[in-house]
């Protein structure tokens, strides 16, 4: 299936679908997507990092789980994939994928799914709309970054910190300082660099095409993304599409944070689910460099309005801990998903030959 996930676009297929091969699967992945053609006019993917995205789903065996969820990102031109990082987007989609394909048998009214990150160990609940027993796709909620609206779809997170980097502070501080740049490096279910846009001579309000053309800025921070990889436990991160790169800046459409996020060289026309849910989260840490530039709202759970080039992400975190040592405990954030198309996908025989899975 082919479906909208939040603000991204994928290809959805079970597990037991694949080859068992993990190298052959990312082969025909990639044949699937277009492979290395940056236009990947022979395949499904859309010449978009957010266009490029892959689920793989399964029913699950862990307890109190319904399904297991694999996001693979099929890297645009470059004929490889990653699965190093979650995907919130298209983890929206999973649940309607589950219901459709008949992995989980819906209930009237709202059906839930559990559902396992198989990228990072972390669990998600998510509210599937369901009348009379049917996914319903159409409804009167909207998400920045999508034309129109669709039924509401709501991803509740819970233990996010560390999914991939193994602890909240990757690094073991708030802040870092690289090429005389200060960073705060967080992954509550992204790996995130947060980077004060001043430090760079910009104002952290330019379009995501102004940024892309920006050589100079890409290369210095792509400079210190390399260098912070194996500080953030990550390894070499030459391949990797983590961490993601965001450049903060005060707010200035009524949110708590204004975002221009690389993923990780490209700009992004809004922000990721989980990489909001990071910047949240670090927006809430005294002595992060969001600190005196986001203003922290009262009560809990915290609202918190992350804005980006295309509109504004709203991160719900319900919050424990001490005022100078939060910790988040669950994040619940609103997405809309839609089915766009079921059908079969035609691949060269070519990536069969000398395989037998």
């Amino acid at each position: 299936m082919q479906i909208r996930g939040g603000s991204s676009k994928g290809v959805y297929f079970l597990k037991s679908d694949l080859p068992e091969d993990t190298d052959l699967r990312d082969k025909v992945l990639l044949a699937v997507m277009g492979g290395g053609d940056i236009r990947q006019i022979d395949g499904l993917g859309g010449a978009h990092p957010l266009t490029s995205k892959i689920g793989i789903i399964s029913p699950s065996e862990r307890e109190g789980i319904d399904v297991d969820y694999l996001f693979v990102q099929a890297v645009v031109g470059e004929n490889r994939v990653d699965t190093t990082p979650n995907c919130g987007n298209i983890l929206a989609g999973v649940g309607p994928f589950a219901i459709e394909s008949g992995l989980v048998q819906p209930t009237e009214g709202k059906t839930k799914v559990d559902v396992y990150m198989v990228n990072s160990g972390n669990r998600c609940e998510l509210e599937v709309i369901t009348p009379e027993g049917k996914v319903e796709y159409e409804g009167d909620a909207s998400i920045d970054g999508v034309p129109g609206s669709a039924s509401p779809l709501i991803c509740n997170y819970m233990d996010l910190a560390g999914s991939a980097c193994g602890k909240l502070l990757p690094t073991g501080k708030i802040c870092d300082v690289v090429n005389g740049i200060s960073v705060t490096c967080i992954d509550n279910g992204m790996p995130v660099v947060l980077l004060r846009s001043r430090d760079f001579n910009i104002t952290g309000y330019e379009t995501s095409d102004e940024l892309n053309a920006n050589t100079e800025l890409k290369q210095k921070l792509e400079e210190i993304r390399l260098q912070l990889g194996p500080m953030m436990n990550l390894g070499d991160v030459n391949d990797k599409v983590v961490p993601k790169m965001s450049l903060i800046a005060a707010p200035t459409a009524g949110g708590h944070i204004s975002t221009r996020t690389f993923i990780p060289h490209v700009c992004h026309s809004a922000v990721g689910v989980l990489g909001a849910v990071s910047v949240a989260t670090a927006c809430i840490l005294p002595g992060s460099v969001a600190d005196g530039i986001t203003i922290i709202p009262d009560g809990n759970p915290k609202n918190i309005s992350v804005e980006h080039p295309s509109g504004e992400f709203s991160v719900n975190l319900e919050i424990a801990g001490t005022p100078t040592s939060p910790e988040v405990v669950k994040a619940g954030l609103l997405r809309t998903a839609r089915l766009l198309s079921k059908g079969e996908t035609y691949i060269s025989t070519s990536i069969w030959k000398g395989n037998k899975k």
